[in-house]
């Protein structure tokens, strides 16, 4: 793979979510994306905060970076957006993968959501292809279509980088859950060989950490090291094996703490639903359906 030019990339840790959030770009004054922001929320109060994003904003402000993209890999299901809220302060164009239509359509009907809202993915500024290009400044990110851990799941390649999203993780973590709806352990498989497929020394850029055996938090890896060593699909394990390994381990896995209230506001490119009457947003709990 060949390195367009030089990138840089700065990463924030969101403790309570244990979500990397990414900026990269080229040098300081330069271009840059977004890639996975968050929105603080407290699910004991229903309060939102900004602390999160307001160290992602207060970074690019000091670079003097513009910002060009605010990147979603897909619609998360352990923590909120905060695409609106840098777009508001920063400008930039807010996308995902146009298969979040998909991902859209089946949370309309799980949460009974108003006839108003589209599952057509007009709620993002633009929705990416498999394999486009997007412009970056002197850097280009190429978009990769990697479903399974859901429908809509991008990776974005640049430079010789790679922010693979949820489809994997440290190699001694393993890969995402596949039995949300939409998700397929197999389609996983196969999304992640796309990923394997890169030269060794390519940089793997994650979304999560969950370190076991109190290991340090690490937000980068190699296709290398994930070849070798990732617990779930390193070389030499088969489609077969993945699928079954994957298939029993997501059935007895909890639902995320935060997959209620974060995928109805992800659907919604991180706004909050309409406000009612009494101008307050409410979100809603499935009972006895997940």
């Amino acid at each position: 793979m060949k390195n367009q030019t030089a990138l840089i990339v700065k990463t924030f840790f969101d403790v309570p979510t244990c979500t990397f959030t990414h900026v990269v770009y080229e040098k300081l004054g330069s271009h840059c994306a977004v890639i996975d922001s968050v929105l603080n929320y407290d699910p004991k109060s229903g309060r939102t905060s900004t602390q999160s994003a307001d160290e992602v904003i207060e970074f690019i402000q000091q670079q003097n970076l513009q910002v060009d993209w605010i990147l979603e890999t897909h619609a998360h299901a352990d923590h909120l957006t905060a695409g609106p809220y840098i777009k508001k302060h920063l400008g930039g164009k807010l996308a995902i993968g146009k298969h979040i239509q998909e991902v859209q359509t089946a949370f309309k009907s799980i949460f009974h959501l108003e006839d108003a809202f589209k599952a057509d993915g007009s709620q993002f500024d633009y929705l990416i292809e498999a394999n486009e290009e997007l412009p970056l400044g002197n850097l280009k990110i190429k978009s990769l279509f990697v479903p399974g851990h859901t429908p809509a799941c991008m990776a974005y390649v640049i430079g010789d980088a790679i922010f693979v999203g949820d489809t994997m993780f440290l190699p001694d973590v393993g890969t995402a859950r596949c039995d949300f709806p939409g998700g397929d352990a197999k389609v996983l498989y196969q999304s992640v060989q796309k990923i394997l497929s890169f030269p060794n020394e390519t940089r793997l850029y994650m979304c999560h950490d969950y370190p076991p055996n109190e290991r340090e938090v690490a937000y980068m890896t190699t296709v290398g090291d994930e070849r070798k060593h990732n617990i779930h699909i390193h070389d030499g394990v088969s489609e077969q094996d993945f699928v079954s390994m994957r298939t029993a381990r997501d059935a007895a896995l909890e639902m995320p703490a935060l997959i209620l209230p974060a995928v109805q506001v992800n659907i919604r490119a991180g706004e909050l639903p309409p406000k009612e009457t009494n101008g307050v947003s409410y979100l809603k709990i499935p009972l006895n359906y997940l």
